[in-house]
C-alpha cells in the first residue's frame, strides 16, 4: 500500500475482530512510532504495549469511545481491541519543548504503520490518566499522553460528505459514517 493510499483510506475502527497481534508487528508499530519527528530532537517518548488480557480489561474501562454515538458504538464483548500502546511522555524532557506534537507525530506513524497491515486503530484522548498511569505502574516523571487502541478490523466506516454537521453517525447500512469536508472547502492558494 501506497503512503498516499493509507493516508486517504484510513479510518478510525472501533470494532475489532478478536485474533491476537504478533508480538513483532507491535514492535514494528512501536518502532514507526519511535521515529516520529520531535520537537529539537528531545524525544520525550516512551510507549508501553499492552497485550495481556487482565490488563486490556483494566484499561478498556479508562477510555471513552465515540463520543457523538457513544454508548452505542463502543466496542462490546467480542469486539474489543487486542491491544494498546500507550504513549507516555517523560515531564521533565517534555518540558523543554512541544510534546504534544511529538505525541501526535508518532501516533499518526503508528496509526498509518497498523492501517497498512490491515489493522485497524482507534486514538484515543478521552481517557481516565491517572487509572492507567496506576495500572500500567507508571513512574510519577511520566504522564500519560494518549491511547491508540488496535486490531485487526470488523467495520468498514466510511467518508461522507460534510454537510452541516461535524458529528459522525451511524447510516442505514449499519456502518460508522464520517463527514469530511471537501478539498474546494479546506484549500485556499496564494491568499485566504
Amino acid at each position: 500500500m501506497k503512503v498516499y493510499d493509507a493516508v486517504v483510506s484510513r479510518r478510525t475502527i472501533r470494532k475489532f475482530k478478536q485474533k491476537k497481534i504478533p508480538l513483532g508487528i507491535l514492535k514494528q508499530l512501536v518502532n514507526a512510532g519511535r521515529l516520529a519527528p520531535s520537537a529539537a530532537n528531545l524525544q520525550p517518548l516512551k510507549f508501553i504495549v499492552v497485550t495481556k488480557d487482565e490488563v486490556r480489561k483494566k484499561v478498556f474501562k479508562c477510555l471513552r469511545w465515540a463520543g457523538y454515538i457513544s454508548p452505542e458504538w463502543n466496542p462490546s464483548e467480542g469486539e474489543k481491541p487486542a491491544a494498546y500502546i500507550v504513549i507516555i511522555n517523560n515531564l521533565e524532557i517534555a518540558a523543554q519543548g512541544h510534546f504534544e506534537r511529538d505525541s501526535g507525530a508518532a501516533a499518526e506513524n503508528i496509526i498509518l504503520s497498523a492501517w497498512e497491515k490491515d489493522i485497524g486503530a482507534c486514538w484515543l484522548g478521552a481517557i481516565d490518566r491517572k487509572k492507567i498511569s496506576d495500572i500500567l505502574k507508571i513512574p510519577k516523571a511520566y504522564i500519560v499522553d494518549t491511547v491508540i487502541a488496535l486490531g485487526f478490523k470488523d467495520e468498514k466506516p466510511d467518508a461522507v460528505k460534510f454537510k452541516k454537521d461535524c458529528r459522525y453517525y451511524k447510516g442505514k447500512d449499519g456502518e460508522l459514517k464520517i463527514p469530511k469536508r471537501t478539498i474546494r472547502e479546506v484549500l485556499s492558494r496564494d491568499k485566504f
